[in-house]
């Protein structure tokens, strides 16, 4: 079991920008995308291994409950985010700003998606 709360410890400025600099990433260096269960699959073109490896770090500040791999494939950099038990019905919501090239609209409680806040 997972000792970190799910949840972000950004507040919603800097939840902005990070996502922000996240979908420019993904805009610049994302090949792929799949979902298996509660893991989210990442490819990147080989150049982005340094914003990877970025964004990982500070991902591992802000949001501990996650568990990141990075391998560097023949084809990619792979990135492979888990959520943790406690957080599986939320895990869409998790990995939408992971996934997208825009960025995702941060609600004024600090959720990226409606929270009924």
């Amino acid at each position: 079991m997972n000792d970190h709360p799910v949840a972000c410890s950004l507040d919603a400025r800097y939840l902005k920008e990070r996502l922000a600099w996240i979908a420019g990433l993904n805009a610049k260096s994302l090949k792929s995308s799949r979902r298996d269960g509660r893991t989210i699959i990442l490819d990147y073109d080989h150049g982005a291994i340094d914003d990877v490896c970025k964004m990982v770090a500070g991902e591992r500040e802000c949001c501990p409950f996650l568990q990141f791999e990075i391998k560097v494939e023949r084809d990619a950099v792979r990135l492979s985010i888990l959520a943790p038990q406690e957080g599986a019905e939320a895990a869409d919501a998790l990995f939408e700003a992971f996934a997208t090239r825009a960025p995702a609209e941060v609600k004024p409680c600090g959720c990226v998606r409606e929270c009924g806040a």
